[in-house]
């Protein structure tokens, strides 16, 4: 490795009594990085941590990893320094999902002992690296379809799902207002005018239209079968 390479070191601690720079775990972190550059004329530019995270929790849920990624993509620098593989991730999922969006990113994962954790070359590690993608996009169309079905539910239940309020959802006192007055047969302009004395008016001051004072007194009625 050439001398005067840039890098920035990557702490974790999984728990709460190990984290902060006083703690054994963490300065002994920091040590072994700092001997792997002193041998290999690497230079620290920054440190980030992530205190009392656990080695499965996935690297982009991490606080300190996020901000490593936001240094390193806005200074051209390409290598992250852990003290061992267990400091980057300790499930082999997480590790290999992390390592995999670091290396599409130019990125390269050295640990204190030398050995480059983003290596293409080895074979065990690239089937690894195909397996936990496959995993992961199964995860995600699982994900997907789980959440449409919920959509779906939901729309077949109320005859909507996302987007925006309606009147009855947005303004629900001033919609009882409406289908009271609409049962004591007051007409569709009565009802505007009687909500717009009362205060009662649209976003823009004026008083509701006829169609609005229709959809407040006709609220959409749940499909046959449905409880």
């Amino acid at each position: 490795m050439a001398s005067n390479r840039k890098a920035v070191g990557y702490l974790r601690t999984s728990s709460a009594t190990n984290a902060g720079p006083d703690k054994d775990s963490e300065k002994r972190q920091r040590a072994a990085i700092q001997r792997y550059c002193k041998r290999a004329g690497v230079t620290v530019v920054e440190w980030f941590n992530d205190p009392a995270v656990s080695g499965a929790d996935p690297i982009e849920a991490r606080p300190g990893f996020a901000a490593l990624l936001d240094r390193i993509e806005g200074n051209g620098i390409k290598i992250v320094l852990v003290e061992d593989a267990s400091r980057f991730a300790r499930d082999l999922v997480a590790q290999e999902l992390g390592l995999l969006m670091l290396i599409k990113r130019g990125m390269r994962v050295l640990t204190a002992a030398g050995d480059d954790m983003t290596d293409t070359s080895d074979p065990s590690r690239i089937m690894m690296r195909q397996i936990a993608g496959s995993f992961a996009q199964y995860e995600k169309a699982r994900l997907v379809h789980k959440l449409k079905a919920a959509r779906d539910r939901k729309k077949a239940l109320t005859g909507k799902c996302g987007g925006r309020k309606t009147l009855v959802e947005a303004r629900p006192e001033v919609a009882a207002l409406a289908r009271e007055m609409h049962e004591r047969r007051m007409s569709l302009r009565k009802i505007s005018a009687a909500l717009a004395e009362q205060g009662h008016l649209t976003g823009g001051g004026r008083p509701y239209s006829p169609n609005a004072i229709q959809a407040m007194t006709n609220p959409p009625r749940r499909k046959r079968g449905q409880h």
